[in-house]
């Protein structure tokens, strides 16, 4: 299960624009804190009223690496767009209206305000949602896939699984210290 979700991850990643450059967080283009802005503020803002997630059916993958090279070659094209059009747009606002103070657990911190977020997302058509849309379509094939090419075995046992009680102490530390922490833990962006 943990193998399947830190899959799931990389095959998502591979679907946001900003990680197929070297300018991933705007720092080459004065563009800093771009990559959280389009990966996280505008999906905690829209998706849960406005993104549609319902994607239909896995796809068997005949040929994976074809599949995934197509999509991380679809976001590094994608890029240029995500960087210009943020340009653009930041150039229309003046710095109060592109900002807000916002509180996000228990602190107060500045973050792109809801409207500059809308506008940005209305700019680049829904990408941010089709991409994700991408991804989620992505990460079921490729589970799918494994799944035929493994003999289509019988997963019941998997929905069975426990942890160990070490295990369980970790994931409840690691819990507790992310709801108590403000410090970011890994990379800002």
């Amino acid at each position: 299960m943990r193998i399947s979700a830190e899959f799931g991850h990389y095959i998502s990643d591979a679907h946001v624009p900003l990680h197929t450059t070297s300018n991933y967080n705007g720092q080459l283009t004065d563009q800093v804190g771009i990559h959280a802005f389009w990966e996280s503020r505008i999906p905690e803002l829209l998706a849960d009223e406005t993104f549609d997630f319902i994607i239909g059916k896995a796809a068997y993958i005949k040929n994976p690496g074809d599949f995934i090279w197509k999509r991380v070659l679809e976001s590094a094209k994608a890029a240029d767009t995500v960087l210009l059009f943020e340009r653009k747009l930041s150039a229309r606002y003046r710095d109060d209206l592109k900002y807000a103070f916002e509180e996000r657990q228990g602190k107060i911190i500045r973050q792109y305000s809801s409207a500059y977020s809308i506008a940005y997302n209305n700019m680049l058509d829904g990408m941010v949602e089709r991409r994700m849309r991408q991804a989620i379509f992505a990460i079921a094939s490729f589970w799918y896939t494994a799944w035929v090419n493994a003999g289509q075995p019988d997963l019941t046992e998997v929905t069975k699984q426990s942890f160990h009680e070490e295990e369980l102490k970790k994931l409840e530390a690691l819990n507790e210290a992310w709801k108590k922490s403000s410090r970011i833990i890994g990379r800002e962006e």
